[in-house]
């Protein structure tokens, strides 16, 4: 059936021109399972300060003669992405089989044949996964051949600012369970969590990044504990007991194996990429019989816009 489909050099390099922006979104599209809990940073290349300004200003009792000088706290951080590459030898028509195995050529009952594009749509595809594998506990190599050190995941950010002491207890943005998490003390940990948090951030809608093997846990313990409570309706709660509905428990196949939790609001959370500059580029090259080489570069990188998320090790 492969047989039937055979596209030349030229069409996978026009293809490569004309789906240009497409096929560049793709690594990003694949996120999704992550990025809808974090904030998309567009058109960043290699540093930005982000952050926040405040002023330490109030209001008081009328008095013509009042004047108080205004106490600006700039609190900046960088949001660093990498600039990275990938260069892969494929053989056309193993691909085409491969696509057509997928099912892909029907793609959700529009496309009727495979083209070109949609050969490279599944090699862009592929880098996706490996973006979402790395988003926590990537760590930056410039000599790195992998996705995993393209840059710091939040995770590996987390790490360095303990050893830094920048997250601390004394700083309240770190706590330390101790015990081993398991269904009978699930949602004691996290209603410890919640208790813990510093009352403005607590009055925030917040996520609780977390493996999905804890929010299984508090699942079961809320089952045992509330499964003859009127108001517990159904088995997969998304929310912390306690919380007003504001502690929203967020599970990521990519946290499976993460040594901390984070709790704080969505828009903390940058994950950023280009997509906007002539920086990036993808191109398909023939450097030996047979086979293609597929060439793309891109921009990305991840870092929380303050440190005003708690974090938890739970070691």
């Amino acid at each position: 059936m492969a047989g039937r489909f055979s596209f030349t050099l030229e069409e996978y390099q026009q293809a490569a021109i004309i789906w240009r922006k497409p096929l560049q979104m793709l690594p990003i599209i694949g996120l999704k399972s992550s990025l809808q809990y974090m904030t998309g940073r567009p058109g960043i290349r290699f540093k930005e300060n982000v952050g926040f300004l405040d002023a330490d200003a109030q209001f008081a009792p009328y008095k013509a003669t009042r004047r108080a000088d205004v106490n600006l706290v700039l609190e900046h951080r960088t949001l660093e992405t990498h600039f990275g590459n990938v260069v892969l030898d494929f053989e056309p028509n193993s691909a085409i089989t491969t696509l057509l195995g997928t099912g892909a050529t029907k793609g959700d009952g529009q496309m009727q044949t495979p083209t070109a594009m949609h050969v490279l749509a599944l090699i862009a595809k592929g880098l996706s996964r490996h973006l979402n594998d790395s988003l926590f506990n990537a760590e930056f190599d410039p000599n790195g051949d992998t996705t995993h050190t393209l840059f710091d995941g939040f995770d590996t950010i987390v790490a360095k600012e303990i050893a830094a002491e920048k997250i601390s207890v004394a700083n309240g943005n770190y706590m330390k369970l101790t015990e081993e998490i398991t269904v009978a003390n699930a949602l004691d940990v996290a209603k410890e969590i919640l208790y813990s948090l510093d009352p403005i951030l607590r009055a925030e809608e917040l996520n609780l990044y977390c493996s999905q093997d804890f929010a299984d846990k508090y699942n079961e313990a809320m089952l045992l504990t509330h499964g003859g409570i009127n108001y517990y309706n159904q088995f997969g709660q998304n929310t912390v007991e306690g919380s007003n509905g504001r502690l929203h428990l967020v599970p990521l196949y990519n946290k499976a194996d993460s040594r901390f939790f984070q709790v704080t609001p969505k828009s903390n959370m940058l994950v950023g990429y280009d997509q906007m500059s002539d920086m990036e580029s993808i191109m398909v090259k023939e450097y030996a019989p047979f086979m293609l080489t597929y060439i793309a570069t891109m921009f990305f990188g991840v870092q929380f816009e303050r440190q005003s998320c708690s974090t938890l090790n739970n070691d």
